[in-house]
């Protein structure tokens, strides 16, 4: 007869602290296997990168740490799902399995109802824990801010580790099954990106209000400052190092300090808005491939070849627009860029150079190490003036970086081409005469290529495309749909 356990599989929610599933499990008392699977699907799925790979394994590796008093770990097996439960099925008796529900890709969600069905001709329960305070399904939005103050305020889930009864390091289960090779390049730290882990997470989130965070207010704009005065948790959030309820709930114990409200209160305003984007992806998934206004699936887009041309050279950090090459270079480099300098390439992608979100958005997607598909997505449309009612915004990216790097900090340190160029050129090096170049030591187009647009011509442009395609009737149709669908009632 097969022993009997339970399964804690453990996706986005790479920690032990306020961990409903876990929680739940050990309430069962039966034997638990946490699990962490390694899908095919996910190797493939090419929004991920060897930077995500990397954090994933680190987290992995800081919560085998922390189980390591009670001589448990965590098993990381490869292949997809149901085979892999298919396997563990053949040495025991599985009762119930236990996760968070996953927000995912297209991918991601055939495989759950995949899943649900072999789990269903097996006998065995399982048991979803709901997402932040998304809800899973959702028809509309009335009265779903009061239902995100019940879920976010509610008591944190506690974990009793003198209860749980996880399968022992000993046990021949992790003999039997733990044979996926871990590749060198993802146990190889890289210095230019944030390190994965539960108590890393938990270090960024305390060190943010011991002292970085009082600045977050004046300076979440600007691209070298942020870096250090915004919380940097972004990462922790999107691969569930903490939860949003933890963060939440610490900064409510920190709020009445001196000097400190507006960075709260604003800090505050972002988390309110993290489960409200994911929402939408979660009730409209399918905007993964197409925009949530359907009627601008006709938009104008440039074509071929010039398409290809503009995006290459965004992708690369060649468009000739010093701001948005550094944005690019940094966060290819780094897998970070604070929210107005996401905003800006992708208003510069979409707008000046008129190329089509489709083509951006998975490259994009890769490069960011806080990749959350449900607030990525939203985001990028939202950005992309595709909502059909949102604002539209098409960020001047020369006033963007004179007002957000005046002196040219940020773009000196990703285009050191340009460190000799005085601040007031390096906003737009085009404008270089022949005699300032030679002083320089600059050769344009070689040193530095030449604008790929003419940023206020093309700006001038979009926002003619923009507006009267905002006009059509079948826009407009389409956006009370989705103000119907996807707007909040407080």
């Amino acid at each position: 007869m097969k022993p009997s356990i339970n399964i804690v599989w453990l996706k986005r929610d790479l920690r032990l602290r306020d961990h409903e599933p876990l929680a739940n499990a050990i309430a069962h008392k039966q034997p638990i296997l946490l699990l962490y699977i390694v899908e095919p699907i996910n190797l493939k799925d090419p929004h991920m990168d060897i930077r995500h790979w990397r954090f994933i394994y680190e987290s992995i590796q800081d919560l085998n740490q922390q189980l390591e008093a009670t001589n448990n770990k965590i098993l990381i097996m490869h292949g997809d799902a149901d085979d892999v439960f298919s396997d563990i099925g053949n040495t025991f008796d599985i009762l119930n399995v236990f996760s968070h529900q996953e927000i995912g890709l297209d991918h991601t969600f055939q495989r759950d109802k995949k899943l649900k069905t072999w789990f269903r001709n097996n006998s065995i329960e399982w048991h979803e824990a709901t997402y932040g305070a998304v809800v899973r399904p959702l028809n509309d939005r009335l009265r779903w801010r009061k239902h995100w103050d019940q879920r976010i305020l509610s008591p944190q889930h506690f974990i009793d580790f003198d209860k749980l009864n996880a399968l022992l390091l000993s046990h021949k289960a992790f003999l039997e099954f733990d044979t996926f090779q871990i590749p060198i390049d993802w146990q190889t730290p890289n210095e230019h990106f944030q390190i994965g882990g539960e108590k890393r997470a938990w270090y960024t989130l305390k060190h943010f209000f011991e002292t970085r965070g009082k600045g977050y207010f004046g300076n979440m704009g600007k691209p070298t400052e942020s870096r250090q005065t915004c919380s940097r948790l972004s990462p922790y959030l999107a691969w569930g190092n903490i939860s949003l309820k933890q963060v939440y709930q610490f900064s409510l114990t920190q709020e009445g300090r001196d000097g400190w409200s507006r960075s709260i209160n604003a800090f505050q305003s972002r988390l309110h808005w993290h489960c409200h984007f994911v929402q939408k992806f979660e009730s409209e998934a399918d905007i993964e491939f197409r925009p949530v206004n359907r009627a601008y699936l006709e938009y104008p887009y440039l074509t071929e070849p010039k398409s290809t041309e503009h995006l290459q050279a965004w992708q690369k950090g060649e468009t000739g627009i010093p701001i948005v090459d550094a944005c690019m270079k940094c966060v290819v480099k780094t897998g970070y860029l604070n929210f107005r300098m996401r905003a800006m390439v992708v208003s510069f992608l979409c707008h000046h150079l008129n190329v089509d979100w489709r083509q951006g958005v998975t490259f994009l997607g890769a490069q960011f190490l806080d990749f959350e598909p449900g607030i990525h997505y939203p985001q990028f449309q939202m950005q992309a003036g595709i909502t059909g009612t949102n604002t539209i915004r098409i960020y001047n990216p020369i006033k963007q970086s004179i007002d957000k790097d005046p002196d040219g900090v940020f773009i000196r340190k990703w285009l050191p081409v340009l460190a000799d160029i005085p601040s007031e050129l390096i906003h737009t090096p085009w404008k270089l005469t022949p005699l300032e170049c030679q002083m320089y030591d600059f050769e344009f187009g070689k040193d530095y290529p030449t604008p790929v647009v003419d940023v206020d011509k093309a700006a001038a442009q979009a926002r003619e495309r923009l507006w009267n395609y905002r006009k059509r009737d079948d826009v407009k149709k389409e956006a009370k749909r989705v103000l119907f669908r996807h707007s909040v009632l407080i």
